[in-house]
């Protein structure tokens, strides 16, 4: 048999998608996105983000943004 992978673009399509697939009683599961980013590093960007000297850069300024205020 076939494996079909889906991507519903809203909401009322997965609903849709869901019930269709329940009426017609085909087995399905549920697998969330999987970020990919390492969830150490996330949680360190967001520390640092919590920082008082987290400094961003603007790429279309990139001197001017890195001068100290």
């Amino acid at each position: 048999m076939e494996t079909l992978i889906v991507h519903p673009e809203n909401k009322e399509q997965l609903a849709a998608i869901k019930a269709f697939m329940k009426a017609l009683k085909i087995n399905f599961e549920k697998k969330l996105e999987e970020s990919p980013y390492n969830p150490e590093f996330v949680d360190m960007i967001k520390k640092a983000e919590k920082n008082p000297s987290y400094k961003t850069v603007d790429p279309n300024n990139l001197w001017e943004s890195l001068q100290l205020k």
